[in-house]
């Protein structure tokens, strides 16, 4: 079983029972992580996903009964000063981290007759200004509190495909998928690996009776991912075994015939 006991991660972005982020943070949790997370209700609200006000603190007080410690924020990533905020808490309550799992985004469809400016700005605060700034903040403060470099992790929640309604959303995701490699360059040297993870269709609460159906003969093993197929894969990035594992974007996707 693999073991984080002793780490301290950060996840963004886990604020619904059923979403990724929440699965990202049990998982870490049940293999021994203390784990600080952050969520970002207004974006909830108008996502369609649903909102419960309540859940950050049940998912927080679920972590504790694992065993680990555990903490969370509400916080807007596409503010220019999110960064220094998430990481000056998270030092503050639990200790200076050294796994960072990105998966906060901003999703708002758009076609090529709807996109605009505005749109477009929207996405790019958050998928990418905001996640790259964090990432560069984490990497500052860990080369700093762990001058040996060895057992960093920078991980990133992608997507992509062919949908001609979320232009945005894919373009802004490409942009994190295009610099997982070269960043895992610069930051190797202080003991950082940088990945990316695309999980492919995932059922976290968004997907229909209709849209299931769609797209449950493109898995070949018969059934749609779930967020703890995704959560188990960045728990396995996150240990000391996946050291020699970097730059990389992994599509897990149980084989998904879709492109």
């Amino acid at each position: 079983m693999t073991s984080l006991k002793g780490k301290l991660a950060i996840v963004t972005g886990a604020s619904r029972s059923k979403g990724i982020g929440a699965a990202i943070c049990r998982s870490l949790a049940n293999a021994g992580a203390d784990v600080f997370f952050t969520h970002w209700s207004p974006f909830d609200e108008i996502s369609g996903n649903g909102l419960d006000k309540d859940f950050p603190n049940m998912l927080c007080k679920e972590l504790r009964t694992i065993g680990v410690n555990a903490a969370h924020m509400e916080v807007d990533l596409s503010e220019s000063e999110s960064s220094s905020l998430i990481m000056d808490r998270v030092e503050e309550v639990l200790g200076t981290p050294s796994i960072l799992v990105n998966n906060a985004t901003f999703e708002s469809p758009a076609s090529f007759r709807t996109l605009n400016r505005e749109i477009l700005d929207k996405h790019y605060k958050v998928n990418n200004s905001g996640t790259l700034m964090l990432s560069l903040e984490f990497a500052k403060r860990y080369e700093k509190s762990f001058p040996e470099g060895k057992d960093g992790r920078i991980i990133n929640m992608v997507s992509k495909g062919p949908d001609p309604d979320n232009l945005a959303y894919i373009a802004t995701k490409g942009m994190m998928i295009a610099i997982t490699e070269p960043l895992s360059v610069g930051l190797a040297s202080i003991g950082i690996t940088v990945n990316s993870v695309d999980p492919g269709p995932t059922d976290s609460g968004w997907m229909d009776e209709a849209l299931r159906e769609q797209l449950l003969p493109l898995f070949p093993s018969g059934r749609i991912g779930v967020p703890e197929d995704a959560a188990r894969l960045i728990t396995f990035l996150a240990s000391d075994d996946s050291g020699w594992i970097t730059g990389q974007t992994i599509r897990s996707e149980g084989g998904f015939l879709g492109k």
